[in-house]
């Protein structure tokens, strides 16, 4: 997937018609670095979201404070050490999980289409049916249950018109089909797809005429999209004319064509027909594809192990015996709490277990039938070796490995229970939801409450882990009994909200979810939920969605003090991942940056607040380290220069200004002993320069001159390196270059500040 295009934000600003000020000195700064002409020009109380003369108590933003601290932590802790053990087949967070093709919106290589269409077999007779709607109203919908192949179809439909060369791009779930005819997305000749799409925001938002104008408008431009989404979508009358119902290739059938297509030996008849079998059951082509696979390299063996499914096979034998509530409430328990200590699950289980007993005293139906026996055991628990019994009640899916703790204890090491395989705990999770009902899910609900509000961090990540587990099969009661709740409480419960729906983009057909229940907290439903937003569009649905994310960001920074300050926490969150895990998309949030500015009128206040989000993004730091993200960038990112050039270029003439030159004197300190990032330092002084008018210039080399002699810039190499970031375009200037170098650059280390009182 690639993205180059340069971001849109014409629907969320005006346009800028105002010539660059060539004007010295900047407005004076206020109390939070802001111009202050800018500021008054509010008025008072403007862009609050509080009433006229109210305050905002302080504990909300010391509640947000802590939420963020969080929110960093975890990132910091899934990204490096993932708790001690890396599994990137059960990873669930961050940026090392891949995303299927077409789920993140940007372009779709040819090479890529390719390796995704390798196996593929049209099915009959709905694949026709779907082309020819396309061919007649250049747009169809397929509809269908989740896992089906409507993905690599909606590819392979296009494919079919446009040619196996042309260009196919992926468009966000969440755009607007009334709007995407107006819109500058739709370009000539080109395929589009959008995956999982789950709705507007505004039911109104879609109607019949809104549907038929953008058909008209693909066909004008010869282009045509493919729109995948669930069944529900075909009682939508807007779309009911446009859907075709999708239904996978009989899988035996697609297997047998996918064995022709490789390498293979004869099969003994007992072992083919067995073989056979364990496929007609399977009911994603996926699997029907890879198990093709692994019969042509690894042979029959291996093929029948990945097909007989040995977890799905024991977590329903298990419940089939119908375990007792003694040995049941544990496991339901370590569904949502697996990885954490030992001693505090054995505290969280016992917590269970009295609601569960307080629910049951209530006179409700039990959570499962229990003889004398079992009842006295709840009674006298202490009598139990309770930690033996997992060898009893969980044989070949529990097992326990010690695991050092992060932060202070990092050193120390201790017994977690853990499933034996990432599956299992999903097992568990469907075979509770699709076996037991209100009398267990009733205590249960209350229990992960209470946890998401009293929990420490790494229970709380693991229940957010285990309820976006669960939003697969109860996506709608983990919605409206949990999400909704916890993004409207305190900072702990918020956190959890945030990185559940983080978890939940793990699954292809919930990460669009996600992000509609994420966009629809960002406007007129309240402070909470709009901090709970920005809190989770950064890390995984951040990353996913990006272009969405900033958008969000960017409308966040414009509401009131609480929201806007947790708007630009978050955008400083995405830099830092970006610049540890992938450093390209580290561009996209600069050039976005950029564009807002640009596009924003002089003097406003939207201008104000595109600056202030400049600054902070010029002073983050690494997550890990103090190192400036921008010195990162310019060593490893080639066209980070001319980006950060112009935001540079851009708030050193603001009331942002001290702040924006003690960013890029960290950032000469950081690179001063690092002599590949010359030719980059000097591309970036020639995007400031290029940017700037020549008072400007000059204002900057005075400026920068002064905080050099500070005694934590006053290092010779980092005035060397100021003398390469200054030089550059010498001659350019109104002044001479090389007297105002001298005189401004000093070429030895000042004396060191004297303590004590001046004489």
């Amino acid at each position: 997937m690639a993205d180059d295009a340069e971001p849109d934000v014409v629907a969320v600003v005006p346009p800028e018609s105002a010539p660059d000020a060539d004007v010295l000195p900047p407005p004076p700064e206020g109390a939070d670095g802001a111009p202050q002409a800018e500021e008054d020009a509010r008025g008072p109380g403007a862009g609050r979201d509080v009433p006229l003369g109210g305050r905002e108590e302080p504990d909300e933003h010391e509640e947000d404070e802590r939420g963020y601290s969080e929110l960093s932590r975890v990132h910091q802790l899934v990204n490096n050490n993932f708790y001690g053990v890396v599994d990137a087949s059960g990873a669930a967070f961050g940026f090392g999980s891949a995303s299927p093709l077409g789920l993140a919106p940007g372009t779709i290589e040819p090479e890529d289409a390719d390796r995704a269409l390798r196996f593929y077999e049209p099915p009959q007779p709905c694949f026709d049916e779907a082309l020819g709607k396309l061919r007649e109203n250049a747009l169809v919908v397929l509809t269908g249950e989740d896992h089906c192949g409507r993905g690599a179809s909606s590819l392979a439909l296009l494919r079919e018109i446009l040619g196996e060369q042309a260009a196919l791009r992926s468009l966000s779930p969440a755009n607007a089909l009334a709007e995407l005819a107006a819109s500058r997305d739709l370009r000539p000749g080109q395929g589009y797809v959008i995956l999982d799409y789950v709705g507007e925001l505004h039911v109104e938002a879609v109607q019949a005429y809104a549907i038929g104008r953008l058909s008209e408008e693909l066909r004008r431009k010869g282009s045509y999209l493919v729109i995948t989404a669930g069944g529900t979508t075909r009682r939508r009358l807007a779309l009911r004319d446009h859907c075709v119902p999708w239904q996978a290739l009989d899988p035996v059938e697609l297997f047998e064509r996918c064995r022709e297509k490789l390498p293979h030996a004869a099969l003994e008849p007992d072992t083919e027909k067995e073989l056979l079998a364990r496929v007609g059951e399977q009911r994603r082509p996926a699997d029907v594809v890879a198990a093709a696979v692994t019969l042509s390299r690894e042979g029959v063996q291996k093929a029948l192990d990945s097909l007989r499914d040995c977890h799905r096979e024991l977590v329903q034998e298990l419940f089939r015996k119908r375990p007792p509530a003694d040995d049941l409430i544990p496991l339901a328990a370590l569904a949502f709490l697996e990885g954490i200590p030992e001693r505090t699950f054995e505290k969280e289980c016992a917590a269970l277990t009295a609601h569960v007993r307080n629910w049951e005293q209530s006179g409700e139906t039990p959570v499962a039938e229990r003889g004398d026996e079992a009842a006295a055991a709840l009674r006298g628990e202490v009598a139990q070796q309770s930690r033996a019994r997992w060898k009893e009640r969980a044989a070949g899916l529990v097992t326990t490995e010690r695991r050092a703790a992060s932060g202070r204890c990092a050193g120390r090491s201790e017994r977690r229970l853990v499933f034996t395989s990432p599956r299992v705990r999903e097992l568990v999770i469907k075979e509770l939801h699709d076996l037991y009902g209100y009398e267990l899910w009733y205590p249960l609900r209350q229990w992960l409450g209470e946890l998401a509000l009293l929990g420490d961090l790494d229970t709380r990540t693991e229940v957010a882990r285990g309820v976006a587990l669960l939003a697969r099969h109860a996506l709608v009661e983990v919605d409206e009994n949990m999400l909704k709740v916890w993004s409207d409480g305190l900072a702990s419960q918020r956190v959890t909200a945030a990185l559940t729906l983080q978890f939940m983009c793990d699954v292809e057909h919930l990460a669009p979810q996600a992000l509609n229940t994420v966009l629809s907290w960002t406007d007129n439903s309240g402070q909470s939920r709009a901090v709970t937003a920005a809190m989770a569009l950064t890390g995984r649905l951040g990353s996913l969605y990006r272009m969405e994310a900033l958008k969000s960001l960017w409308f966040l920074t414009l509401r009131g003090e609480r929201i806007a300050s947790a708007a630009h926490r978050s955008m400083v969150l995405l830099l830092q991942a970006a610049a540890e895990q992938d450093r390209e998309r580290a561009l996209v949030i600069l050039r976005y940056v950029r564009t807002v500015i640009t596009r924003t009128p002089r003097g406003s206040r939207e201008r104000s607040i595109a600056l202030r989000t400049a600054v902070q993004l010029l002073e983050a730091t690494r997550s890990e380290s103090p190192e400036p993200v921008t010195a990162a960038l310019l060593r490893s990112v080639p066209d980070s220069a001319r980006h950060l050039g112009s935001l540079w270029a851009d708030v050193l003439h603001s009331g942002n200004r001290s702040r924006a030159v003690s960013a890029l004197c960290r950032t000469l300190v950081e690179l001063r002993n690092d002599p590949s990032v010359t030719g980059a330092v000097r591309e970036l002084g020639e995007a400031m320069r290029n940017a700037m008018s020549g008072r400007q210039w000059v204002a900057l080399r005075h400026h920068l001159s002064i905080a050099l002699k500070h005694p934590d810039y006053a290092i010779p190499g980092a005035h060397q390196l100021a003398q390469v970031l200054l030089g550059s375009l010498r001659g350019r200037p109104p002044t001479d270059p090389r007297r105002a170098a001298s005189s401004l650059i000093p070429t030895s280390r000042p004396a060191p500040a004297q303590g004590g009182r001046s004489k």
